[in-house]
């Protein structure tokens, strides 16, 4: 399984934002932050406090890529 975190990064260019705007609005350690910008997985309590700040919902910041071994047994 893997995450993209390519929308998130675009409605923080909307919103004219930056990602040390975002840690510091959201109150999330600089590790996690490095762990978005690496399309890594995070808790979802993370995710939680991203939407809460930014007033959106999960599917606005995040994308589910399933594997391609997963779409092959599908």
């Amino acid at each position: 399984m893997a995450v993209s975190y390519n929308k998130l990064w675009k409605l923080l260019i909307d919103k004219k934002m930056s990602q040390v705007d975002l840690r510091k609005l959201t109150g999330i350690a600089p590790n996690t932050m490095t762990k978005l910008r690496r399309d890594e997985e995070v808790s979802l309590s993370v995710l939680g406090k991203i939407c809460d700040t930014l007033d959106v919902t999960y599917g606005d910041i995040i994308d589910y890529i399933p594997d391609q071994k997963e779409l092959d047994e599908g």
